[in-house]
């Protein structure tokens, strides 16, 4: 099966039902399946074997409450694209950036980075302490670029469609 099957045959698996319970469920992860269940006109025990299913088949994941870094005092929010020495140091400078706690993503990329993060700091100096005293300690890595968020505008998911 080609790479591209896989993903057809995933949204192929999704119905109009499904998409209202995604929309739904998405828009409030708290949200009652007997409220779901009346907003889509089927019984809360349809809407619980559909989003049992979903989850099976891996469209959606969890659910999860978002903590506000701000107001636990992370105040700096930066990105970093990180350069490795070779490719193959990959999966090792992965393993060290996912002993920081402070890098709160880690995406393998094309592009001039191999390697690009998010970092949530209290402060820019916390920031600077990090990439001094930690990242640049990672074997495998040959330099950084960072770049400080100084607002974000907004952050979505993909829509349902």
């Amino acid at each position: 099966m080609k790479s591209n099957d896989f993903f057809e045959e995933r949204a192929a698996e999704i119905d109009e039902l499904d998409e209202k319970i995604l929309k739904l469920i998405t828009k409030n992860a708290r949200i009652p399946f007997l409220e779901v269940a009346r907003e889509c006109g089927v019984s809360g025990a349809a809407i619980h074997q559909r989003v049992q299913r979903l989850l099976n088949i891996e469209v959606v994941h969890g659910s999860e409450f978002i903590v506000n870094p701000q107001k636990l005092g992370y105040n700096t929010c930066a990105y970093m694209g990180i350069y490795l020495d070779k490719a193959r140091f990959h999966t090792q400078v992965a393993e060290e950036l996912r002993k920081i706690p402070e890098i709160v993503e880690c995406h393998y990329t094309t592009g001039a980075y191999a390697i690009f993060v998010k970092i949530q700091t209290k402060t820019n100096r916390h920031l600077k302490q990090l990439i001094d005293e930690e990242l640049q300690n990672i074997e495998g890595i040959a330099r950084t670029e960072t770049f400080i968020s100084l607002e974000m505008d907004f952050k979505r998911q993909v829509p349902i469609k």
